[in-house]
């Protein structure tokens, strides 16, 4: 019976394993799915619209240490990069408007804010760890992802797959 019990516990782990990398699998290289975003200032975005430029979501929340002190590098990179056909949109996930809003006249940023009722692309992209940021390259596809803080290097990598040059 012993062994049997360990045999179960053994396929169980290993299941639990299993789908637990498959939820998290790399869709680098893959086309970036069909999204549909409106800032909080009205400006709509969608596949269509991004065509031929790159594109940097950060998937954030107000109460996201990480997110708020990577928030600054975001914004400072939007600006270095605006001229090469960047757009960048930062995507707070699962808050209330008065929340967000509140948070924001606090700790303004300086590139786009996407809240969850205006967009689908929190649920498209598994979005549950803060921050998580995804790069989609000119011609549509996923160039890097990256959940958990990627700090500037791994930002400006991501951005170097997609194609963007940094000199």
């Amino acid at each position: 019976m012993s062994a049997r019990r360990s045999l179960s516990a053994l396929i169980f782990a290993f299941l639990l394993v299993y789908v637990s990398l498959a939820q998290t699998h790399d869709e680098t290289g893959e086309p970036a799915p069909r999204f549909h975003a409106k800032t909080t200032t009205g400006e709509l975005y969608d596949n269509k619209s991004i065509k031929g430029k790159i594109v940097l979501f950060e998937f954030w929340t107000t109460w996201c240490k990480y997110c708020e002190g990577e928030s600054r590098l975001v914004d400072d990179i939007a600006q270095e990069f605006k001229n090469k056909d960047l757009i960048v949109l930062a995507v707070d996930v699962l808050e209330s408007d008065r929340t967000v809003m509140k948070y924001l006249a606090d700790h303004p940023r300086t590139v786009p804010i996407v809240l969850t009722k205006d967009t689908n692309l929190a649920a498209m992209y598994n979005a549950q760890v803060y921050p998580i940021y995804v790069v989609i390259d000119r011609a549509g596809k996923i160039a890097g992802e990256q959940r958990g803080a990627a700090g500037d290097r791994g930002i400006r990598r991501m951005l170097r797959r997609a194609g963007l040059d940094d000199d």
